[in-house]
């Protein structure tokens, strides 16, 4: 396994050397945060300690809600949410699409930027702030800004983009551990008003019921606090490869749209993704066709499909997304196989 290559960061990147070290410590703290005794109150003490650095590190001035992850965050604002409508882009992601069955889903424009309701007034508009299969940033500065003046507030999934990018002016926001090298299994509900949610009861202020992941969260407070200087060069690598995909004959999803650095997504013509991934496989390279948490069925893109892709061409694009570890070689390599799998396809 050792000379295999990772390119799938969005899915999961493994744990910073920061979280390992203060989650070996923090597992030593065995005691339940809602313990009155001495021991569950130095627990809770933790526990707090961790909110107040995570809150800090994201310059988030507002509460705080541990979860397991995103996809409850998703569903605890979208499915608890006080609002008279709720409408979500077309692009999200499925933990967003799931929890809002018969909901309103907007229009994109050519730029697949969501085009907003007609009425607003006392609606939560949803929209993902870096979509997780193209990598394309939302301008969600001017978006809530028209949300507010129309008497709305916007909800945003920065699964992607927290620790990588600062975060949006947003009323709540999803964040997931695991995809800035903290734990699986644990993450966050940045609210600025909880009298926006319907409380559920039990521990976290009464909206999220269930003993906290106190080592997960200390993880997640201590791989936040981690330096993500790595973003310049992950840009520079990024359109390193984008343009060599482009000289082999290959196609950039979204090429002329903001997208954060660590994630692209490439089309292989006449080549389907499914034979792609066996063949980068077979290659040691690690890489994905859309969403981890849908590409095990290979289903088309419903992201790129709202865009305007046909069936055919968004079911030959596998999605590439760099770590901490990624470096020039590693793109080489890349381009190499990709090469190699574009010319046995050509015979």
């Amino acid at each position: 396994m050792d000379d295999r290559l990772y390119l799938d960061h969005a899915a999961t990147t493994p744990l910073s050397q920061a979280a390992i070290t203060a989650m070996s410590d923090a597992f030593a703290r065995w005691a339940n945060p809602s313990s009155p005794h001495a021991d569950g109150r130095a627990a809770r003490a933790a526990l707090e300690d961790a909110r107040v650095r995570i809150c800090r590190a994201l310059d988030w001035d507002g509460r705080l809600i541990f979860t397991s992850g995103a996809s409850e965050a998703i569903a605890i604002a979208l499915g608890r949410a006080k609002a008279e409508q709720v409408a979500t882009s077309p692009i999200e992601h499925d933990a967003v699409l799931r929890v809002t069955p018969g909901r309103e889903r907007m229009g994109l424009d050519r730029r697949g930027t969501p085009t907003l309701p007609d009425e607003i007034t006392g609606a939560l508009i949803a929209i993902q702030h870096v979509n997780n299969e193209t990598g394309v940033i939302q301008p969600l500065g001017r978006i809530s800004s028209a949300v507010r003046t129309a008497g709305g507030y916007l909800f945003a999934d920065c699964a992607q983009s927290a620790g990588k990018l600062p975060l949006p002016d947003a009323d709540m926001i999803a964040i997931s551990a695991h995809k800035f090298g903290g734990p699986p299994g644990v993450g966050a509900l940045l609210i600025r008003n909880l009298a926006r949610i319907h409380a559920s009861g039990g521990q976290e202020q009464g909206y999220r019921p269930g003993t906290e992941n106190l080592p997960g969260v200390i993880g997640m407070a201590a791989a936040l606090e981690e330096s993500f200087d790595w973003m310049e060069e992950a840009a520079e690598l990024r359109q390193a490869l984008d343009a060599a995909i482009s000289d082999a004959g290959g196609e950039v999803v979204a090429a002329s749209s903001p997208r954060i650095a660590t994630i692209a997504s490439y089309r292989m013509p006449g080549v389907s993704a499914r034979a792609q991934l066996i063949q980068f496989d077979m290659a040691g390279i690690s890489v994905s066709a859309g969403s981890a948490c849908s590409s095990g069925t290979l289903k088309t893109s419903h992201v790129l499909t709202a865009m305007g892709w046909d069936e055919q061409a968004a079911g030959e694009v596998v999605r590439v997304s760099f770590g901490p570890s990624t470096g020039a070689a590693d793109v080489a390599r890349f381009v190499g196989a990709w090469q190699a799998i574009a010319k046995s396809a050509t015979r």
